[in-house]
């Protein structure tokens, strides 16, 4: 009996010292679960019709851990694993969800700010999505046709989480924020360096949010060739009217040998009691070879009603049309694309969604 109430002893003493270190230093599980039915299709254009079908599509489900350690002196440890999975499916496309691929990466803070090392969202994502009632998911998001999609079949070019990263978080100055994000060139080779880089500045004050963030990339890939450089530059911002948000965004996509890339979008939220009813217009033009005469021009058009559950929970319809007017044009959904035919094909398509963050 004194054998067991000392090994009980032990292990309490060994026990208490850890559970008080996770009071003062918490880490929190945390996680999203998103998932829509939908109905969707795609006609015109030379090629044969992408005929309707239903399908149950993840909206970006994760799950994360993350924590910190005061470190004294005003001085922090912070870390934060973050994975993706598929709730419809445990396999999409041959490639099952991996270990921590979303953002992911550890770090010190203080007053000066955040620094953190491994793979994370750049700021012309983390800052432009902000301005996205979708939040660059569903249909309709802002991937549709911004952050580089548009031209070459390339979805998204600047809408990116980088890995192998260092980025600077900059405390809050009377409502500025400021972000930089270095990717290491791991790939440089005798004949390319691959490299990416941006930052970004915001202002938010009272119903006011509004920003500037760039990004560039040297010698990645666009579609089939490798571009020396890709520059993106967007400006951005939305205004609170009582019930009513109004959002916008303006890119220009600079490459090597190509057009420059000009895209737009514009929103409008009004919220009535738990009911959010949205409508969203992206427009794309340009960004293909200037040898080309008939430049990739299309528009996407995303009505919603969001019904608000709870801070947690919420329920989202849209209907989302989407106008690929030229034969190069090549806009697709803004998330869960459809393989597309031919390039001047229209999508649309009807999303019913469940969301759920814990």
């Amino acid at each position: 009996m004194n054998k067991k109430l000392i090994a009980l002893a032990v292990a309490g003493a060994c026990v208490a010292p850890a559970a008080m270190a996770q009071t003062a230093n918490p880490v929190t599980l945390y996680g999203r679960i998103y998932a829509t039915f939908e109905t969707v299709q795609a006609t015109g254009g030379t090629g044969a019709d992408v005929p309707s079908r239903n399908r149950v599509a993840d909206q970006a489900s994760y799950l994360g851990v993350k924590g910190t350690e005061d470190l004294g002196g005003g001085l922090k440890a912070v870390f934060q694993l973050e994975t993706g999975f598929h709730p419809d499916q445990n396999d999409v496309a041959g490639a099952a969800s991996s270990w921590a691929g979303r953002n992911s990466g550890v770090g010190l803070q203080g007053s000066w700010g955040t620094l953190i090392m491994g793979r994370w969202d750049t700021p012309y994502k983390t800052t432009t999505i902000a301005v996205d009632p979708y939040g660059d998911l569903t249909l309709g998001g802002i991937t549709a046709a911004m952050s580089g999609s548009g031209a070459r079949n390339v979805q998204a070019e600047f809408d990116r989480r980088d890995q192998n990263v260092v980025q600077y978080w900059s405390p809050n100055w009377s409502g500025f924020e400021f972000r930089a994000s270095y990717s290491a060139n791991e790939g440089h080779t005798a004949t390319l360096n691959p490299r990416s880089n941006g930052a970004s500045l915001t202002w938010k004050g009272g119903p006011i949010y509004v920003g500037y963030a760039y990004h560039e990339l040297f010698d990645t890939a666009y579609g089939t060739p490798v571009l020396q450089k890709q520059q993106a530059n967007a400006v951005f911002g939305y205004f609170d009217i009582g019930p009513v948000r109004l959002g916008a965004v303006y890119d220009k996509n600079m490459r090597t040998n190509l057009t420059d890339q000009n895209a737009w979008m514009a929103n409008i939220v009004w919220t009535i009691g738990n009911n959010q009813l949205s409508y969203q217009h992206q427009d794309s033009k340009n960004g293909e070879v200037s040898t080309i005469s008939v430049q990739p021009h299309c528009t996407v058009d995303a009505l919603g009603w969001q019904y608000n559950f709870s801070k947690r929970t919420f329920f989202l319809a849209q209907y989302v049309t989407i106008n690929n007017k030229t034969d190069t044009a090549t806009c697709n959904f803004g998330a869960n694309t459809l393989a597309l035919t031919s390039a001047n094909q229209d999508p649309k398509g009807v999303s019913l969604g469940l969301r759920h963050v814990f």
